[in-house]
């Protein structure tokens, strides 16, 4: 049990050491040997975690996502109006991506250009299960007689594609602008969005 606990201590810092470096050097430039001193570690007990720095990098992005979905869940199963809590949903997801990435500068560019191909496979998976964190929500909202909805998935899809184009995975550095701005759209969208499925 101890050797699992270590372990997965071990890959946090790893991990905690590879948004450092993306922020301070970018993608590009860093290396295992960089991951390795920033941890402590010797550079073998990098590759016992992970086969590559892309894989590194991969699975950073991974655990952004990962406590994103946390949050998104917390949020649903809170006791407020569906309408409000999809209306912080659609807020969160957009804005807690930007705060995870807004201090990499340039090198959120070369990050995302050199892991591409991987990571667009791993972005419909990322999309789908927040989708269906959101459609549990739709559907009690349907369920209430709050929302006029067909599909609680579909509908779901449809807000996650509609803030898509806020991510920072869709825009440069130069082009996300200051927080409180995409805070801002994001929560005008949001409610366009929401005035489409609410009952009148």
């Amino acid at each position: 049990m101890r050797t699992t606990t270590l372990r997965a201590e071990v890959r946090e810092s790893i991990l905690d050491a590879t948004d450092r470096l993306l922020s301070r050097y970018g993608y590009k430039k860093m290396t295992i040997d960089d991951l390795a001193q920033e941890v402590g570690i010797g550079k073998g007990t990098i590759y016992l975690h992970f086969s590559s720095k892309e894989e590194v990098a991969l699975s950073h992005i991974d655990r952004i996502i990962e406590r994103l979905k946390e949050r998104l869940r917390a949020i649903a199963q809170e006791d407020a109006h569906p309408a409000e809590r999809l209306r912080r949903m659609l807020i969160e997801r957009v804005v807690f991506r930007f705060d995870s990435v807004q201090h990499y500068t340039q090198s959120l560019n070369d990050l995302l250009s050199a892991l591409r191909s991987r990571l667009l496979a791993r972005r419909q998976r990322y999309f789908a299960e927040e989708a269906e964190i959101f459609a549990e929500v739709l559907a009690e909202g349907k369920k209430l007689k709050m929302f006029d909805v067909q599909d609680a998935i579909v509908t779901a899809e449809l807000f996650l594609m509609a803030t898509n184009s806020l991510l920072p995975y869709s825009l440069s550095t130069s082009e996300l602008g200051e927080r409180r701005d995409i805070e801002d759209k994001v929560s005008r969208l949001a409610d366009l969005l929401l005035a489409g499925v609410e009952k009148r």
